[in-house]
This record gives structure tokens, sequence and C-alpha cells, in this order.
């Protein structure tokens, strides 16, 4: 009855956008180098004759990188978007988006000039037609192709620097885990060879203000997706959780009790395929992640390495968090002692603050709980679940932000590992936006949590 409800409701939604903008996935954007589409609303490039924006020079940072990569010019996302454009549009007032015809986060209206604070609630809050609705928006997105962005299947060499464009159709959805992949893959270096140690989203002071920036812009497609502009993520809050208590059919599917991998029948998500998961099969072709179907999600929840994470984390290892006052420290990679940011992505012990490698902790806990595709880093968004725990997780981050009102020069300016210093622009987000633009009340952003606010913190 369910799955009849939802197919119903998906019929009268509108279509949506997403990254890689089309418009500039030319020959003639590549060689040029440029990504200043036109604005519809008049017709010019960033909507410049309307006062939005104009097609501008990208400046990049030149302030020195961590040791971790120690390669120049081997790695498309080095210096990002570079490699592809070095012009794109810079958007003036409250106006964004990769052509100046968006609202900056937190405003709305014609003009972008209305505030507005949308709440990001517990999903166990929602009434079931919320719920429902939540389950229907996230199936919509699964099988509607973005028509404003496409993801590429080849490097820029293997594009002959934009002669020859490789680019592929993606579903909205789809979308977002390939920007996920993208963003930690490994380095390519020819002849099968790779460089593991890199990410420009996790294991450094990025990972915040990534992961925050990923969210918001899943829930602006959405909204664009549906015409339900007061769409929020749900978070699950999982402090002291002794199981996965969003792992049943009520919610994101539970167990197949004919094999514990794969999700029960009676959820839609076990028809889902997953794509940008088989990161060593692209290893070894020197090849990007193109899209492709690669089988049905699996999770087995529960039944993961108990050595390295021996259970969820509870509140009392949030409070000591939130105690750290420093965002990040020494190497500010997952060695890193007493930062906040390692401590909350689970590098270090949550009841120490010392990096630790053999454990996975906090952040990580829960991926490695799940114990299935969400346990691999590239393709874990492609679980649903992704969702929900990065937003609690991101609700962690908003009380450290709200207890020490940090001035934005603690986030680190200089010799953080590559793509995550300060002024460093996010990969693979094309319009731009640096680390430091996020590290900022999310109320300054346009959104809050409803148990912080029952909590006034």
């Amino acid at each position: 009855m369910l799955l009849a409800a939802l197919s119903c409701l998906l019929w009268s939604f509108r279509s949506s956008a997403g990254h890689f903008p089309r418009a500039c996935a030319s020959s003639k954007s590549l060689m040029e180098k440029e990504c200043c589409p036109p604005w519809a609303g008049d017709g010019s490039p960033c909507g410049r004759l309307s006062g939005r924006g104009s097609c501008q020079d990208v400046v990049l940072s030149t302030a020195p990188l961590g040791p971790q990569f120690p390669f120049t010019g081997v790695d498309d996302r080095e210096s990002w978007p570079s490699i592809f454009y070095n012009r794109t549009c810079q958007c003036f007032g409250n106006f964004m988006g990769f052509n100046c015809g968006s609202c900056k986060f937190g405003f709305r209206g014609p003009d972008c000039t209305e505030r507005r604070l949308l709440v990001r609630r517990n999903i166990f809050d929602l009434s079931v037609p919320e719920k429902n609705k939540f389950l229907a928006y996230l199936t919509l997105a699964k099988h509607t192709t973005s028509p404003d962005y496409v993801i590429p299947t080849g490097t820029s060499a293997q594009m002959n620097h934009g002669a020859t464009p490789l680019f592929n159709d993606v579903s909205v959805y789809d979308l977002f885990v390939w920007m996920h992949y993208y963003v930690s893959r490994d380095t390519l270096l020819g002849d099968s060879e790779v460089w593991r140690d890199i990410d420009f989203a996790h294991e450094a002071p990025g990972f915040l203000p990534w992961h925050r920036l990923f969210l918001l812009l899943w829930e602006q497609e959405i909204q664009k997706l549906t015409g339900d502009e007061n769409f929020t993520i749900p978070y699950w809050d999982w402090r002291d959780a002794e199981n996965c208590d969003v792992c049943t059919d009520e919610y994101m599917g539970g167990r197949n009790p004919a094999n514990p991998n794969l999700l029960s029948p009676a959820s839609f998500f076990s028809s889902w395929q997953i794509v940008c998961s088989r990161l060593e099969e692209y290893n070894s072709r020197q090849a990007l992640c193109n899209g492709t179907s690669e089988g049905p999600l699996l999770r087995n929840p529960g039944n993961h390495d108990k050595a390295r994470t021996p259970r969820l984390p509870s509140s009392a290892d949030v409070e000591f968090c939130l105690s750290l006052t420093q965002y990040e420290s020494g190497s500010m990679d997952k060695a890193a002692n007493f930062s906040f940011r390692n401590t909350l992505e689970g590098f270090a012990n949550p009841l120490t603050g010392i990096a630790d490698a053999s454990q996975s902790s906090m952040h990580n806990a829960l991926h490695i709980y799940m114990n299935g595709t969400m346990s691999q880093v590239p393709g874990s968004a492609n679980d649903p679940i992704f969702l929900l725990h990065h937003a609690f997780v991101d609700s962690i981050f908003e009380q450290w932000l709200r207890k020490y009102r940090p001035l934005q020069d603690v986030y680190p300016e200089a010799n953080a590992p590559i793509g995550h210093n300060r002024e460093s622009y996010m990969v693979p987000f094309i319009p731009l936006y640096r680390n430091g633009d996020f590290f900022i009340s999310s109320k300054d952003l346009g959104y809050d949590y409803s148990y912080l606010q029952e909590s006034g913190r």
C-alpha cells in the first residue's frame, strides 16, 4: 500500500537541477576553460544584465599545503577547478549558482532578499505523511535525470583537455553519490599505479565544512525537484543507540530474511542499484566511475568488525568531543591529537582525544557498523542513511560552533592537506565554494536543528 501511494506521489513533481554544469560540458567551454552560462531571466552570462553576477577569473589560494601529497600536476582536483575552468560566474549580493540563478543559503524570493530559517527534525518526530513524503522524495531523486548537471567519465587528459568531452547523464541522487566518490577517490598515476593517501573531504579540516555544503546542496536540489521549498533533511540521533533503529521497512529498510547482507523486499530501497562503489576496479583501469549500476544496496548492521568498532557512540562521547577547544591541531590529518574535527570524524579516541589508527569511533563508527555499502568511503553516499547520519554529525559541529564562537581564522589558513586550507575551493563543486565559507553558524546559512532549539543551545 505504501509503495503504491509513493508511486502515485512521484508523478505530481517536476524536474530538478544538480553539479558539473551541462552548459559547461561542451568542447568549446572546456577548451576556453570558461564556465559562465547565461541566466534564463535575461539571457546574459551569469545574469550580468540584471546585476546578478559576472564572468570573472578564478583566483586560487597560494597558501602552502601540508606534506601528505608529494606530487604536483598529476590530479585534476589539484587547484580546483583550474584544470577544467579558469573563469566562472562570480555572483553578487545574495545570488548564487553556476549562472547566478539561485539564492544564497538562507535567502529566497525573486531578488533573494527574503531571509528564511528552516529546521531539520529528528526522523522519529516526523508524522507518517511527512516520513512517507521524505521517502518518496528520495525515490524521485533516484529516478530523475538531472537536467542541469552531468558527470565526467574521464580525466582531463583522457578528454584531450576538452577536445573530446566525456560526460554521462546521472540521476539527481546519484549525482551526489558521484560527488562523494570523486572527492575521496585515489589519485591515478598511470600504469595501474595510484596514490591512496589523498582525500579532499575527509581526514583533514575540510571534513565538516565539505559535508555541510554537500547536505545544503542536496536539500536545495530536493526543494527544486519537488517544489517543496520548506524541505529539510531529517537527522538520526544515534547517541546511545543499541542497534540501527532506522533500519526497519517503515523507515530506511529492514534486513532481508533470506540474505542478511541485503535489504528486505518490503523496502523499496531493496530495488535500488548502487554506483561508484568499485574503487579498485577503477584504479586498475585508470578510469573514473561512469555512473553504471553496480548491484544492490548492501547493509548488514551490527555484523561488523567489533575489534575496530566495539560500540556505537554515546552521549558521553559527544560531550567529550564538544569539550575539545581546538578545531584542528598538529598535522591536521587523521593523526591529529586533541582535535575536535579529528575526534568527531572518528580517528581519535572519544574518551581521550588521542589519535588511534586501530579504532573507528564517532562518525566513522556508524559507517563501519552498517557493514555494507556505507562502510567504504567513496560509495558510502549510495545508502540514504548517509544523509540522516551526516545531518546529525553536522548538528554536533553546529553545537561546537555555538559553544566557542570561533572567528574564521580559527580554521587553518595554510599547511593543511591538499584541498583543505581555508581559502581552497571545495572539490568538485561548481559554482565555487571555499572551506572557510561554511565555518559559520547554520543559522547564517538558513537552517537549525530542532533539538538544539529545544535545548537552547
